[in-house]
């Protein structure tokens, strides 16, 4: 599937599922806010937002850059310094094998 045919959709962190998060930490293992993007929305306000593509669509997920080093902060699966440890890795690694490939994120969001 093309990237401009995927479904596109904009969601805030807090009502995606635990397993969509598992796999954004794996795709993000050193924290969200580095990686945010700024756009427009259909009522014309800017937001920001972190890109997270799967095969079948592409989520822009609503957070400020304060929202996203909270969430660091906030969860036990990161350390001190923001980073995703290791037995928290190897758990969702684990989890995602075993319903298939895991999705890489582009660098050309």
């Amino acid at each position: 599937m093309k990237k401009q045919d995927k479904l596109r959709i904009i969601k805030d962190y807090a009502k995606l599922s635990d397993e969509l998060k598992e796999q954004i930490k794996l795709a993000y293992p050193e924290g969200y806010s580095q990686h945010l993007i700024e756009f427009t929305n259909a009522k014309g306000e800017l937001v920001s937002a972190l890109p997270f593509e799967l095969p079948d669509r592409i989520y822009l997920i609503k957070m400020s850059v304060k929202t996203a080093n909270q969430i660091i902060l906030d969860d036990d699966d990161y350390d001190e310094e923001g980073f995703l440890k290791d037995d928290s890795r190897k758990r969702f690694e684990d989890k995602q094998t075993d319903l298939g490939e895991l999705p890489e994120m582009g660098e050309d969001f």
